[in-house]
Order: C-alpha cells, then sequence, then structure tokens
C-alpha cells in the first residue's frame, strides 16, 4: 500500500469509525485449491465432490456437487471478518430455518461433530471460518429476461424473509458495515475515486438529499435485521418460469437497520431503462407491501433511500476497483445500471416522485 493510499485509508477509517469495515473489503478473498477444499469437505463435512469456485466480494465460495448428485455450498470466510459477526450470519439463518422453513434460502449444513461452524487454520494464514449450506437451484436473475410478475413475486418473497426475520437479536447485529445506508453520508471521501466530475456532483446532490431528508427520519422508523442485499446475482428464479423466485442467497451484508431499507436496496436493482423511471420500482415495492405493508413514514423516504443505494453501488464499487484491480470485473458488475438509475432519479421533481410510488406501490 503506497502512503498516499494509507493516508486516504486511514480518513476513511476515522470517518467511518470501525476500522473493520475496510479491513474486509481490502483484504483479498482467501486462496484455497480444489484438493484443499475437497479435503476440508470430507474432513469437516463427510461429503465427497468436486468443487468449483464461485465469484465472492469478500469470501471463498465453491460449489461442491456429491457423487451422489447432492449439490453444497461450502464458504471460507475472510479471515480479518469479525468472529462475532461471522456468528451473527450463521444463527440468523437457523432462525429463519425456524420462522419460516418454507423460504427459499440456504440452509446451514452441520459439521460432522454437529457444528454450524468450524475452524479453519492453516500454515502461516490466519484461521477462517467455515461454513457448508444447502445449495439453491435455479437460474441466476441476472441471466433472465425482467418481467412485471417477476418483480411482484422479488417483493413478496423479501417481505416473507424480513417477517421470518423479526424478532432476532444477536450481539454483532449493528456491526459496521460500509453497504449500511445509515452511513451513506460517511462515505463522501470516496468520491474522490469518481473521475467524471459531474458524475461526482451527481453523487453529491443525493448525499446531500440523504443527510436532508432520510436522516432525521431514521430514529423513528421501524427497525430489525434486514437482508440488505438483493441485487440480481443474489436471486435465483426457475428455468422453467422467470416469473417465479427459487431462492434467496447471501446473507452476508445482513445488518440492523430500518426495515424500509431493504425493499429500497432490492428496488435499487429494478431501474428499467423504458417508461417511467419508478414503474419497475414500484412494482417490486407492490409485492413487498402486499405481505407486509409499508407506512407512511417509509413511504416519505424510499425515493431517497432507493437513490442512496444507487449512490453505495457507484462509490464503493470505484473505491474498490481501484484497489483491487484483479477482481474489477466483479466488483464493478452493478455499476452501469446504478448510474443509469441516478440519472434518470436525477431528472425526477423530489415531491412528484414520491407521490408516484405511493400511488402506483400499492397491491392489486
Amino acid at each position: 500500500m503506497t502512503a498516499g493510499r494509507s493516508g486516504e485509508v486511514s480518513l476513511i477509517m476515522s470517518t467511518i469509525s470501525q476500522a473493520s469495515i475496510n479491513a474486509v473489503l481490502e483484504t483479498a478473498v482467501p486462496v484455497a485449491a480444489a484438493e484443499e477444499v475437497k479435503a476440508i469437505a470430507l474432513q469437516h463435512f463427510g461429503i465427497r465432490g468436486e468443487p468449483t469456485r464461485l465469484p465472492g466480494e469478500r469470501d471463498s465460495n465453491f460449489h461442491i456437487r456429491t457423487e451422489e448428485g447432492d449439490h453444497f455450498l461450502l464458504r471460507i470466510s475472510n479471515p480479518v471478518e469479525d468472529r462475532q459477526v461471522t456468528d451473527f450470519q450463521t444463527r440468523l439463518l437457523l432462525h429463519i430455518e425456524q420462522s419460516d422453513p418454507l423460504l427459499p434460502v440456504p440452509r446451514i449444513v452441520r459439521s460432522v461433530e454437529g457444528r454450524p461452524e468450524t475452524v479453519l487454520t492453516r500454515p502461516g494464514q490466519l484461521p477462517s471460518v467455515v461454513r457448508l449450506y444447502t445449495f439453491l437451484q435455479g437460474e441466476p436473475l441476472y441471466k433472465t429476461p425482467p418481467s412485471q410478475r417477476q418483480r411482484r413475486d422479488m417483493g413478496r418473497v423479501l417481505a416473507r424473509i424480513d417477517l421470518a426475520m423479526q424478532g432476532f437479536q444477536h450481539p454483532a447485529s449493528n456491526h459496521e458495515l460500509m453497504w449500511d445506508m445509515k452511513h451513506a453520508h460517511r462515505l463522501r471521501p470516496l468520491l474522490v475515486h469518481i473521475e467524471d466530475l459531474q458524475r461526482r456532483d451527481l453523487v453529491e446532490r443525493f448525499i446531500d438529499r440523504f443527510e436532508q431528508f432520510v436522516l432525521p427520519a431514521m430514529p423513528n422508523l421501524r427497525t430489525q435485521v434486514i437482508h440488505n442485499d438483493l441485487n440480481p446475482h443474489n436471486v435465483l428464479v426457475a428455468a422453467s418460469d422467470h416469473d417465479h423466485v427459487t431462492g434467496v442467497i447471501d446473507f452476508g451484508d445482513a445488518v440492523l437497520a430500518p426495515l424500509v431499507n431493504d425493499p429500497a436496496v432490492a428496488a435499487a436493482y429494478r431501474n428499467g431503462d423504458a417508461g417511467h423511471p419508478l414503474e419497475a420500482v414500484s412494482e417490486f415495492i407492490a409485492g413487498y407491501h402486499a405481505v407486509l405493508p409499508l407506512d407512511d413514514a417509509e413511504f416519505e423516504i424510499l425515493f431517497d433511500l432507493v437513490a442512496t443505494r444507487m449512490v453505495l453501488t457507484v462509490v464503493i464499487t470505484s473505491w474498490r476497483a481501484a484497489i483491487q484491480p484483479e477482481n474489477r470485473e466483479y466488483i464493478l458488475r452493478n455499476a452501469p445500471s446504478a448510474w443509469a438509475g441516478l440519472e434518470r432519479f436525477a431528472a425526477l421533481d423530489r415531491a412528484e416522485a414520491l407521490a408516484y410510488l405511493r400511488r402506483n406501490s400499492r397491491p392489486e
């Protein structure tokens, strides 16, 4: 790390208050060879199969297909991630399994010792937590054509997940996380990584709106643990029916936050390039609202929150692509859509946008 970059990171850390926020995103994903993964799966979980590496932002993920034709996901967590945070994610999935067993989310597979987590120690490396999950079947959402029915079904599934997470408590539920919109205003130091000055100004205007409208409202909003990352890479749909959601994966960004943040995060990835800029957003919200109704205070800041998630996408990925160029393609996969969404949102009058969402996000 250069002296200049070190100073920049120190500034960001002091601004966001916890070094761990950046440490996990700055540290490269753990490296493990296929033969080592096979040995881990056999020794700790009693399964024998061929691993295939999957992309990941912070952890090493492997799809393992066993000789019997079963499918699992083995995750080696980033060694710098707080162990309390890892336990929080594990306990959350166990809670969801008890609350709503029919939800299409991964299930924790216990080790041969009966534990939901095991610790991997390797010479010269920090210990990493290893977990095994069921591997959900389906077509990745980002590979399928969008539709109104698909968006509404996603909204309904996310609302069911939020209902299942109600009441879950853990000492690490409010851990510091860069992708937590509660802290969006703290990311201003990262704007230097947006080279286009017009785009940088666009982002600043939306951060200003966040500070003006969202921050004052937060103390009075419903709060609980939320999924916080329903992007197109974390949703699976049926291969024979792309309108039917068969899986929601990756609870790695779950955090204690205002409930409305969860549908807002998801809606930020539903910004079609045709029709009204909020048409696809409102269709998703309508599905969510039919299962878990939003209240007036939540609708009042919904537009600002959807824009804020797009802001986080372009700001954090610009920064991370600069410090991890080897993972640039994966890191920036959602940035083009977020930029297009922000540019379309900028043309909307805020009051009219709020009225549109209220009018068009009601269930059918």
